[in-house]
């Protein structure tokens, strides 16, 4: 089973430590943070730059909000990082056979359900803040 890509999780870690922490902030230390490689941190701001979540500051390195953490919502985040295809979070599979009643039906009765699905998700999503979630680290 494929799951969410963890780009969404990094970066709300990213968002998160650029909260917590508004100065001072490294590319090294946000690595050392999410324990994973730089090169992937770089990746996930410049997603979230282009999404104009964030401002990074080349040479001395660093990055800040450039909304608030109650304008943040989790859903942003999420639809920032690309982390669905298509816009699609499930697939059904393809092909299946039209002589059969379940092969010919099951992809409109299915994405119907597994759409409404996703909606309820990104709506629970677009609940919660940057600010909401940092403030339960303490």
């Amino acid at each position: 089973m494929k799951q969410i890509s963890t780009r969404f999780s990094m970066a709300v870690h990213i968002l998160s430590l650029i909260t917590v922490y508004p100065n001072d902030l490294t590319g090294d230390f946000i690595a050392g943070s999410v324990n994973t490689n730089p090169v992937v941190i770089r990746r996930i701001m410049g997603m979230l730059k282009k999404a104009g979540l964030v401002e990074v500051r080349p040479g001395v390195g660093g990055a800040s909000l450039l909304k608030t953490p109650e304008e943040i919502t989790l859903l942003d985040v999420y639809r920032a990082v690309n982390v669905i295809e298509e816009n699609q979070l499930f697939r059904v599979h393809e092909d299946s056979n039209i002589r059969c009643q379940v092969g010919r039906n099951i992809e409109s009765v299915l994405q119907a359900e597994l759409f409404e699905a996703q909606s309820a998700m990104e709506h629970r999503l677009a609940q919660t803040t940057l600010l909401q979630l940092t403030s339960r680290f303490k």
